[in-house]
């Protein structure tokens, strides 16, 4: 977006400590849904279509940075913090031409501001024909805000701080919430704040009092909703931002046609794609870049990060994706886990106790219980026993195996990779597989029964004294071979 056909720079504050966090973690990369606050101011400069986006780093420098590397965004360091217009001034001066543009000051620790807040503020900037625009809020309690102070024409004059307010200033209403945008004179006037303070800090307030000694037109433009710059000062206050943010985003999913059966027990991560007629049970933690298509369901407490679920799919309670591909019409669950690199056929279904990892199971191949499927690939319709397992890993080298359409596996065999089995293979029950099977064969790779009679007798009978202590009935039955 531009304003006055200006292009648009916007210098994200985000040096700040964050002391009362208590944490090794700088306050800005706190994560409120899923994504860290900064990162948060980072999307809303995106989705205004900013020229340039700079990011003005302090404390812990380096992992704010390391954090937001490829995002195509602009550092500047605050090796001293001497206040916000100190770090205005940092931010302006990172970019090699400012001039013609219009800058947005953001805040790395308000990640509640809307997008279309901004648009809107950006709007009246332009149709006010504004050099500086402050963004505001109203409360009927504004204590440790700076306070807006019109004239009697009600246009902004002074922004005076809470300690600074008289009896009077304090009663009004109107805060100032530190998000300005002003015009290319932005970067000339903050070299001319000053810090004669008891502080000894330069202030970005000042900047009012310079745009209005140059007779420049400065106006307020006032929030709706004032939590949008609400920020998180510890971890109760982190907890209340993520609060509102999943009230707003499940808001959104529910108006767009998927049903939330207990929104309050639901998180969905904002970079989330959900279709119309999805059914979320409670508990439901969507995460990262999953995409689910129309008509899937997803049971209660269940965890799925970073996967696609296709069409009609069923994901039963208490299971756990991460980097997977469920088809179309497939079930899985409940208490199932697949793994990265999971791809599972349309119909597929995998049952409880199921775990799978860069596995593809072509269409209605069945897995119904208590099976591992490491590093393989399984044919149309083939059916996996109980207790089945691939064994993929010597210890140091993962091995693929690959198994053919239309093949039984018996229950609790054990594939020894790396194995092929032809299309139409048998294996029997409790076979350990380390031969490849051919096309049509059936496999049996287990020892021969034999019964040793009166065994358990003379086992048994050798102690007898702790049998009739721990074992009453085996006991008995010690007594009734005599």
């Amino acid at each position: 977006m531009t304003v006055n056909n200006r292009p648009l720079d916007v210098v994200i504050l985000a040096a700040g400590q964050g002391t009362r966090m208590n944490s090794a973690l700088p306050k800005v990369l706190h994560p409120v849904a899923g994504r860290s606050m900064v990162a948060w101011a980072v999307k809303a400069a995106r989705e205004l279509s900013a020229r340039n986006v700079v990011v003005v780093t302090g404390h812990g420098a380096e992992q704010v940075e390391a954090a937001l590397d490829g995002q195509g965004v602009i550092f500047a360091r605050q090796e001293q913090r001497l206040g916000t217009g100190h770090a205005f001034i940092c931010g302006i001066d990172a970019l090699d031409n400012h001039e013609g543009a219009d800058v947005l000051v953001l805040y790395g620790d308000t990640p509640l501001l809307r997008p279309k807040t901004l648009e809107a503020m950006l709007d009246d900037h332009q149709t006010r024909g504004s050099a500086l625009t402050l963004l505001t809020g109203e409360l009927d309690d504004a204590t440790g805000y700076g306070r807006i102070i019109r004239d009697a024409h009600g246009d902004v004059v002074r922004i005076v701080e809470q300690k600074d307010a008289t009896p009077q200033e304090e009663m009004v209403g109107e805060f100032n919430s530190g998000v300005y945008l002003m015009d290319s004179r932005a970067a000339d006037l903050a070299h001319r704040i000053g810090n004669d303070n008891a502080a000894g800090e330069y202030y970005l307030t000042d900047l009012l009092g310079l745009y209005r000694a140059e007779g420049a037109a400065a106006h307020a433009f006032k929030l709706g909703d004032p939590d949008e710059v609400m920020g998180a000062n510890d971890r109760t206050g982190l907890a209340e931002l993520e609060a509102i943010l999943r009230h707003r985003i499940n808001a959104d999913h529910m108006r767009a046609g998927v049903t939330l059966q207990d929104p309050d027990r639901i998180n969905i991560e904002d970079s989330v794609k959900i279709a119309r007629d999805v059914t979320l049970e409670p508990g439901v933690i969507l995460r990262g870049q999953t995409v689910l298509a129309g008509g899937v369901t997803v049971g209660a407490y269940s965890v799925i990060t970073d996967s696609v679920l296709e069409e009609g799919a069923v994901i039963k309670a208490h299971s756990v994706l991460e980097g997977a591909h469920v088809g179309a019409g497939a079930d899985v669950g409940p208490f199932a886990r697949l793994r990265p690199g999971s791809v599972l056929g349309a119909g597929v279904h995998i049952g409880n106790f199921v775990e799978t990892k860069n596995a593809r199971l072509d269409a209605g191949v069945k897995a119904g219980h208590l099976a591992y499927l490491g590093d393989v690939s399984i044919g149309a319709e083939t059916n996996v026993g109980a207790g089945t397992i691939i064994a993929n890993y010597d210890g140091i080298n993962k091995h693929p195996s690959e198994i053919g359409a239309g093949v039984f596996i018996g229950s609790n065999s054990t594939i020894i990779a790396p194995r092929t089995v032809g299309n139409a293979a048998f294996i029997a029950a409790g076979s350990a597989v380390h031969d490849d099977i051919p096309e049509g064969a059936m496999a049996i790779a287990r020892g021969k029964q034999r019964n040793i009679e009166g065994w358990s007798k003379r086992y048994w009978g050798g102690m007898r004294d702790k049998v009739q202590k721990k074992l009453p009935w085996l006991a008995g039955w010690l007594e009734r071979q005599k």
